[in-house]
């Protein structure tokens, strides 16, 4: 029984990752370097993820400010990634030519995705 079910579960991933992963992303972090001739550690951007596929969401919220002088539009995006991928809060992640910051902690469904929101990357906090 349990076989059957790890069997289900491995399909729909793949179901997944075939059907809506249509896209590609790098995953790169702000990461504390040595150099070894100067002696000097100082940050630099590694890239730890390449060619993971991915989809990205668009959507919008509109929202109304409090001082009631109307509605504002805010694009929202999300990532939509292998579960079995770790992609910390505030890394960059870039999908085609665009750039953005992953936002908070991702929402993972336990066998087939997860889901991260995305900020647009303007720098390195």
């Amino acid at each position: 029984m349990v076989g059957v079910l790890e069997r289900a579960r491995a399909l729909a991933k793949k179901a997944m990752e075939d059907i809506y992963f249509t896209e590609k992303c790098d995953v790169i972090e702000m990461q504390s370097v040595r150099d070894e001739r100067t002696k000097i550690t100082k940050a630099s951007e590694i890239k730890v993820l390449e060619n993971q596929p991915c989809k990205v969401s668009y959507g919008s919220l509109n929202t109304v400010g409090q001082t009631g002088t109307g509605a504002t539009n805010r694009q929202t995006v999300k990532l939509f990634i292998s579960p079995d991928i770790t992609i910390k809060p505030g890394s960059k992640v870039v999908v085609g030519q665009n750039a953005y910051k992953a936002s908070g902690v991702p929402a993972v469904y336990t066998d087939t995705h997860q889901e991260i929101m995305l900020d647009i990357f303007d720098r390195w906090a």
